[in-house]
């Protein structure tokens, strides 16, 4: 049972061992509030878990034996891509609140754990919005498997605070503004606009989710006097297994404050944005 006499990092812990994920993004939610109205006495020191609670359901696989999802006129294509992406968003919970509960010893300032509140607030809406979704359509989020990958690159990054931004928030979320416009598109081509309106709702906050993460890696890097764009660089190299694949939403990521000086080099297609070579 949580109490105001919690400090935050012992409700982040108790939300991160929550096994219900409803009941996880409504305590994220009422944290939230909590931390905002004043009623948590304040940061602490907890440690969280290595794994998050889990449900029993979905079963979890490797990425590859995950069934592709395919957008169609039938209910199939469109549950399982809900579900899919209503995996991402509860993982998404999790590694926010986990951001905030795993870095107390970096010294950093209180709105670090504001904005990683805010986005775990975000994440736990989507999460609901999409399980309502999911129940719309006689279904339910546990209904189809589901892989790990997300909570995997977590452990990679629980030791550095640097590595982890430069993950979770800049490769893993930034994908999302790159593929999110399409799947908006074709939810709309087959006439399901209440899946496709949930999406953009998603896609409007994960801008600023990508932003949050870029404002704190360059603020991480300034403290050890890093070079922001040679550092991410480095970290997305050494975490991050193969290329970045684009098409980039390039729009979205400026919006963001995520320059291609940063991903460019990164692309499996490195002269993406190249300038025009001019004539004579």
């Amino acid at each position: 049972m949580m109490t105001a006499r919690h400090t935050l990092t012992d409700r982040l812990c108790i939300i991160l061992g929550t096994d219900d994920p409803a009941e996880k993004a409504g305590q994220t939610r009422q944290l939230v509030a909590d931390w905002h109205g004043g009623r948590i006495t304040g940061i602490g020191t907890a440690t969280p878990p290595d794994r998050p609670g889990r449900p029993d359901r979905p079963e979890l696989k490797p990425p590859r034996d995950v069934p592709r999802r395919r957008i169609g006129p039938t209910p199939g294509g469109r549950i399982a891509l809900l579900h899919a992406i209503a995996h991402i968003e509860l993982n998404a919970i999790d590694l926010a609140l986990d951001m905030a509960c795993r870095y107390t010893d970096a010294a950093l300032p209180r709105a670090f754990f504001d904005d990683w509140l805010g986005v775990a607030d975000d994440e736990a809406r989507h999460f609901l919005m999409l399980s309502e979704r999911l129940a719309g359509l006689d279904a339910a989020y546990g209904d189809l498997p589901a892989h790990d990958g997300l909570w995997q690159a977590a452990q990679e990054t629980a030791h550095d605070l640097l590595a982890r931004l430069a993950i979770a928030p800049l490769v893993l979320e930034a994908r999302g503004l790159d593929v999110t416009p399409t799947m908006i598109d074709r939810l709309r081509e087959v006439g399901d606009d209440a899946s496709a309106d949930a999406f953009a709702i998603i896609m409007h906050d994960e801008v600023g989710h990508v932003g949050v993460g870029k404002t704190w890696f360059d603020y991480a890097c300034g403290l050890q006097r890093l070079d922001p764009v040679s550092t991410w660089h480095r970290l997305v190299g050494t975490y991050f297994r193969g290329p970045l694949k684009p098409p980039f939403n390039i729009t979205a990521r400026e919006a963001a404050g995520f320059a291609a000086a940063f991903y460019q080099p990164m692309s499996e297609r490195s002269d993406l944005f190249a300038p025009p070579t001019e004539a004579g």
